[in-house]
């Protein structure tokens, strides 16, 4: 799911998993069930991702599980979809949702708290926990509760292109690396003319202008933490420094869109496109970009895990491009959007729906949904050599290490009302990059914003 966002998402484990379940369903107890799982892809895709349910039915007799796919440009799209399913009494028992869409379906009362089933089955997932970063199960709270076990992330990393850098006398650049050091390797590639600029970006959430607005201190909301959460992290992370401070997920409070440090932001990219180093962005997700990227028209572009995966598929050889950290402007702070699977509450097969999760966050299902590195695992011990070996990038470890080396590194922010704030920014980085303006358009966004929050 993931892989569409952004973002865009781990079965020898599911045998064992499946047979060791605690609830009571076995294969002489499921019944004649059939699980809905609602994912943001085609129906073709949807129908490939089955396999990674073979292993759960053979366990459960009786059971099917089917993948729903359901298309759009972004996941909004998605969301506003799915919620139109859902008002017509067609809801999934389960749903893949990214980090835009958690708090939105919590607030709303359409998502099931998975509390109960992850402190009665602690010590079965002990070994996950183990495995995932806290960053990103504290992205998957909501006032205190855990809604997703996440499967998969996506952090806002640059991108470059190895033969333009090659071809201006660029290597590799450090690991903290500047906002002028981009700028200088930027303004070299796009000098070579020829329809080839130094970057480029989508405008969206995640990984767009946003990712230098995260370096640069600012945010489009009041960053806080919910209260709660303790059990999860006295449970499963205590002793580990990376859980320090970690609550009950984060609390988006006021708008604060056109805040100094965010009105600069968006200023350096209309900066960029002015002196063409940059040309005007598209709107949606990155597919577009990849092809340009991998015909080798753009120098630098923001990309997660996901990014691997497709450029590959969009033909381009393993060692023609790497992957860095973003760089730093006042912080090196990195975005990121995680993604995972929850149980709707208007389920009727809540508890067989658990164990199909629990399934679904086993190293090989994970590779069973995610083939071909189009999303990064959440499962730090799946990030190897090996997986990397057939896609590229040849330093996929700052895929994870973004999460370890920078702990400001934060989710991007996506309130319950989501879906209202996306296409607002959409609108209003539209109207800056056309008029110039980022003031004007931003000073737009925060009043959008500030009319979300109130209405909901």
């Amino acid at each position: 799911m993931l892989r569409a966002g952004a973002a865009s998402a781990a079965v020898a484990g599911v045998g064992s998993l499946a047979a060791a379940c605690s609830s009571g369903f076995s294969s002489s107890s499921s019944g004649s069930k059939t699980l809905k799982v609602a994912i943001f892809t085609d129906q073709t895709q949807a129908d490939k991702m089955q396999k990674a349910a073979s292993t759960f039915e053979a366990a459960h007799k009786g059971v099917k599980v089917k993948f729903i796919g359901t298309t759009g440009t972004d996941w909004n799209d998605f969301f506003s979809k799915l919620l139109t399913q859902i008002s017509g009494g067609n809801a999934p028992d389960v749903c893949c949702v990214a980090t835009e869409g958690l708090q939105l379906f919590a607030a709303k009362g359409l998502a099931e708290p998975l509390d109960t089933y992850v402190k009665r089955d602690a010590a079965e997932l002990k070994p996950y926990f183990a495995d995932v970063h806290p960053a990103l199960v504290e992205a998957m709270m909501y006032q205190g509760h855990l809604y997703e076990l996440p499967t998969d992330f996506n952090a806002g990393n640059m991108f470059y292109n190895t033969s333009l850098f090659k071809s201006v006398g660029v290597e590799r650049p450090a690991d903290d690396w500047t906002r002028e050091d981009f700028y200088d390797i930027a303004k070299k590639i796009s000098a070579k003319g020829g329809n080839t600029v130094g970057y480029n970006w989508v405008v969206r959430l995640w990984g767009s202008w946003t990712s230098w607005m995260y370096a640069n201190g600012g945010n489009l909301l009041t960053e806080g933490k919910w209260d709660g959460g303790d059990w999860l992290w006295n449970t499963f992370y205590p002793n580990d420094p990376a859980a320090s401070g970690r609550k009950g997920g984060w609390r988006w409070g006021d708008p604060t869109a056109n805040s100094a440090p965010t009105v600069e932001s968006l200023e350096y990219l209309i900066q960029l496109q002015k002196e063409g180093i940059s040309p005007k962005p598209d709107v949606g997700g990155g597919t577009t970009l990849q092809g340009l990227f991998a015909s080798n028209k753009i120098g630098m572009a923001i990309g997660g895990g996901f990014w691997a995966g497709g450029l590959h598929n969009a033909g381009m050889a393993d060692d023609a491009f790497d992957v860095q950290y973003f760089p730093k402007w006042q912080s090196q702070r990195h975005l990121f959007g995680s993604g995972g699977y929850g149980i709707m509450k208007s389920s009727k097969n809540k508890d067989l729906a658990w164990e199909f999760l629990k399934t679904l966050v086993q190293p090989k299902s994970i590779d069973l949904l995610i083939p071909g590195n189009v999303t990064t695992p959440a499962r730090k011990s799946m990030l190897t050599a090996e997986r990397y070996a057939t896609t590229g990038p040849k330093n996929w470890q700052v895929f994870y290490d973004t999460l370890t080396k920078f702990p400001e590194t934060a989710p991007i922010p996506a309130p319950p009302y989501y879906q209202a704030m996306a296409i607002a920014l959409n609108k209003r980085t539209t109207e800056a990059m056309s008029s110039g303006k980022a003031k004007a358009a931003l000073d737009g966004l925060q009043s959008d914003l500030e009319t979300a929050a109130k209405t909901g």
